[in-house]
């Protein structure tokens, strides 16, 4: 690409367009996470562990694109709030696994309208929107270090 080519102004630039819709969508999801008590970061993890209880910490900051040392206190909160617990890996004792109580599991049931709200609110079809989710994630890829 030439230098000519490239966007310079911010409307012209997908990191803009990234960092606002990002900004808008944890508005958003706000209000009904706020009926769960529940912070957007908590929720998403949430979502990782509803999809598969037990998995280590170290795996869900990977899945979530985080370090390890920003999600423990999450999690921790997490705990507090009696969505879930803590312990030392079987396998590995250095590792710790997140588990999901009955609370946390009971909270699953929620989260189909909040996805119901959010896609109605979003101004896109379902389809537009596996479409975004794709590129998004053909972006992230991209992006990740070689």
């Amino acid at each position: 690409m030439k230098h000519a080519d490239i966007p310079t102004r911010a409307d012209d630039l997908f990191c803009y367009g990234l960092y606002t819709a990002s900004h808008a969508v944890n508005r958003a999801y706000a209000p009904h996470l706020k009926a769960l008590g529940l912070t957007y970061p908590q929720y998403i993890t949430l979502t990782l562990l509803w999809e598969e209880d037990g998995r280590q910490v170290n795996t869900l900051a990977q899945k979530l694109g985080m370090e390890t040392s920003t999600l423990t206190p999450l999690v921790k909160r997490l705990e507090a709030m009696g969505h879930v617990t803590r312990s030392k890996s079987a396998l590995d004792g250095r590792a710790v696994e997140v588990r999901l109580t009955d609370a946390g599991k009971a909270l699953s049931q929620q989260a189909p309208a909040v996805t119901a709200c959010m896609i109605g609110h979003s101004g896109l079809s379902v389809a537009e929107l596996e479409e975004l989710q794709a590129l998004l994630f053909k972006l992230r890829d991209g992006l990740q270090p070689r």
